[in-house]
């Protein structure tokens, strides 16, 4: 996860109804996201040969208030994977901005030395990658810390052509992690996302981490009108 500081005027036209942005420390944060869907289930079924597959995402961070209190979760700009099956359900089912590219991965947790985890999609005639290099055990998550904000989005908001908006819930345990001692975006960004999102991603990111997986439930969504 590669964070990097934005503009908040960037984002505000892709805010869904009813949501805004959730700052850290008076920052406004936006990520590129590198992971592995495994063993795969739609509705507790596993889809043959759509089980295991990478993705690579860019979103951002808001908040919707509810009775309840607030609720902390990520808008997603573009989702990138490499089959067309899976990106015309979750366009479906979430209305989520999924697209397909071939892809490729490498995760190598070092055997006791340095480890590395790429993801690379294939755009504009070449290949363009994401990547992190870490050492050492993988850490809780402290309190309060910026990897705990950028962690810790439990809901998933999505703006649909109507103009409402569908909530989804995310559900997981806490991760453990790593800060990146190094890591790489080689990315046409402008391309890619457009001109106002690539003055932010060509600079240096804000902060990099790396984190080990864990089972995860994506809860239907609901229609918020």
């Amino acid at each position: 996860m590669l964070n990097y500081e934005v503009a908040p005027e960037v984002l505000r036209p892709l805010l869904p109804r009813g949501t805004e942005l959730d700052e850290w420390q008076g920052r406004t944060l936006m990520s590129m996201v590198g992971f592995l869907f495994l063993r795969t289930r739609l509705f507790g079924c596993p889809v043959p040969l759509h089980q295991d597959f990478p993705e690579v995402n860019l979103r951002f961070y808001v908040r919707r208030k509810t009775p309840e209190g607030w609720r902390r979760g990520v808008v997603f700009v573009k989702e990138i994977v490499p089959r067309r099956a899976i990106a015309a359900v979750a366009q479906l089912l979430y209305g989520e901005r999924y697209v397909r590219m071939p892809m490729r991965h490498s995760v190598d947790f070092g055997g006791g030395g340095p480890g590395r985890a790429a993801y690379e999609w294939f755009a504009g005639g070449r290949w363009q990658s994401l990547s992190a290099s870490f050492s050492g055990s993988p850490q809780p998550i402290a309190e309060g810390s910026e990897a705990e904000f950028i962690f810790e989005h439990y809901w998933g908001y999505a703006r649909q052509r109507s103009g409402g908006t569908t909530e989804y819930e995310v559900r997981h345990p806490r991760w453990l992690a790593w800060d990146a001692e190094e890591s790489v975006l080689d990315c046409d960004s402008t391309q890619l996302y457009g001109p106002a999102f690539a003055d932010a991603l060509q600079g240096p990111p804000a902060s990099a981490f790396v984190a080990e997986g864990s089972q995860i439930q994506v809860l239907w969504g609901g229609d918020l009108g």
